[in-house]
């Protein structure tokens, strides 16, 4: 069970909730959730993965497993009610096909590089999962975090397993020196249970909470293999992590010390810890160049973007935001996220790049009474059908061939050809090759806002899987 939810607000500009962190390729080319689910692929260990998320972020999970050729269920939340009332959903639906079976959750949005360890620190789980413990990966720390939990273990177990003593929050760096010392471990987050364990300890601590999330289950729509829980039923669950609606009352915790690295990357500062340095300490991606600086964190995912004789920063530069923060406060950029949402600022949550089922678009260029977008429709992904009260469009075929309907007369327009949409016109456009369509659409017109669009037959639809 992969869990897909929160939005990653400390490692902004990058991560919002258009496009949270686990879906963004933050090192190398495929997403931390892509790595997440490869790292489970092996059918010898692993059953198909049941992906959990917001039912907003469906087509981009979709999207992304079949960029590597890879399947997996998704079970979908209406809207977030943190960790607990999710994973309980989640474990609800597996214990239907089997109540016995043992499941893995891990979080979309970790680091994991040692696959092979971490492989066998899931067999290590696996005894005592089996006997009933609810068993936990403690990672070993190479140094004392004061952004982890951790673990105090106790007497051994089933297998490699050893109880939990007691789990402890996020210290201040003198207790988490003395954490180190005494050999405790960080508290990776992932967990190894029978479903049938979860659930009978959760509705042991919350038993309205577990009957509100069986209603959820039992009342879901949708597609079979992307079910959405039943809106009204998920709202009754208490809004909670499993860390407090299970893990910390219960008498069940057990611990394997992970056998693989490990981190959360929940900041930028720890995206420099990870990342591959240069002679002077800096990790560099994108379109980036320094001169005399060091122990720097610099992106850029456009611009060039320079840094002179500066040392231990953070400089993210997308194509609406720059941020720049000295590394040991990239901690504080969650605040200030919320003050630009306070602010009602778009760049908090959205990225200039939209994306839909049935491809992307990116604005431009604005002007008085114009706006001019790029759009991608992927192979057979197809947009509804609409019109607009207020505005014109005219688009022009840069490649591929799109399928175009404009009231009732469907037309293919080629590379290098245009089409004029009239205001109050119904349309549609499809692709029906086997590449990205791109166009260029100018709109014109009163008002270009979103808002201005009455769908009469939805069809967004993305490239079958």
């Amino acid at each position: 069970m992969i869990m897909c939810g929160g939005s990653g607000t400390r490692l902004w500009p990058v991560s919002r909730d258009s496009m949270p962190k686990q879906f963004s390729p933050l090192l190398g080319q495929l997403s931390t959730f892509q790595e997440t689910v490869k790292r489970v692929a092996d059918p010898q260990l692993f059953g198909r993965p049941l992906i959990v998320a917001n039912v907003e972020h469906a087509f981009i999970i979709q999207r992304q497993l079949r960029d590597i050729d890879l399947d997996a269920d998704l079970l979908l939340e209406p809207f977030g009610q943190d960790s607990a009332p999710a994973i309980i959903a989640g474990s609800l639906l597996i214990a239907e096909e089997d109540p016995e079976t043992l499941v893995l959750v891990l979080a979309a949005d970790h680091l994991v590089r040692d696959v092979a360890g971490f492989h066998r620190s899931v067999r290590d789980g696996m005894a005592a999962a089996r006997a009933g413990s609810i068993v936990t990966h403690g990672v070993v720390p190479t140094y004392p975090a004061t952004g982890y939990g951790y673990i105090e273990r106790g007497e051994a177990i089933d297998g490699a397993a050893a109880r939990v003593k007691a789990f402890i929050e996020k210290p201040d760096a003198e207790a988490a020196t003395r954490f180190v010392l005494a050999g405790y471990l960080w508290n990776s987050g992932n967990f190894l249970f029978k479903a049938t364990t979860l659930i009978e300890e959760y509705g042991r601590f919350d038993p309205a909470s577990l009957d509100a999330a069986r209603a959820a289950v039992a009342g879901r729509g949708g597609a079979p293999t992307a079910p959405v829980l039943e809106a009204g039923a998920f709202g009754r669950t208490t809004k909670r992590s499993i860390d407090y609606a299970v893990m910390d009352r219960t008498a069940l915790a057990a611990n394997v010390k992970a056998a693989y690295d490990w981190s959360d990357i929940g900041t930028w500062d720890a995206l420099w810890d990870v990342g591959d340095k240069d002679a002077d300490g800096n990790v560099q991606s994108g379109n980036t160049k320094l001169v005399a600086s060091s122990d720097n964190f610099v992106s850029s995912s456009g611009q060039l973007t320079t840094l002179i004789g500066v040392s231990k920063l953070i400089v993210v530069a997308t194509q609406d935001a720059i941020l720049i923060t000295a590394k040991d406060k990239s901690a504080d950029v969650k605040e200030l996220v919320g003050v630009l949402k306070a602010e009602k600022r778009l760049e908090a949550t959205q990225h200039p790049v939209i994306h839909r089922p049935w491809g992307w678009f990116q604005t431009l260029d604005v002007g008085p009474r114009f706006k001019v977008r790029r759009v991608v429709v992927y192979p057979q992904g197809q947009q509804s059908m609409m019109l607009h009260h207020h505005r014109a469009e005219h688009w022009i075929i840069v490649k591929g061939t799109a399928e175009i309907i404009i009231g009732d007369k469907p037309q293919i327009v080629a590379e290098n050809e245009s089409v004029y949409i009239p205001l109050g016109h119904p349309h549609r456009l499809r692709n029906p090759g086997l590449i990205d369509l791109e166009i260029v659409e100018v709109q014109t017109g009163s008002y270009l806002d979103e808002h201005d669009i009455v769908r009469l037959e939805e069809g967004d639809r993305p490239l079958p899987h």
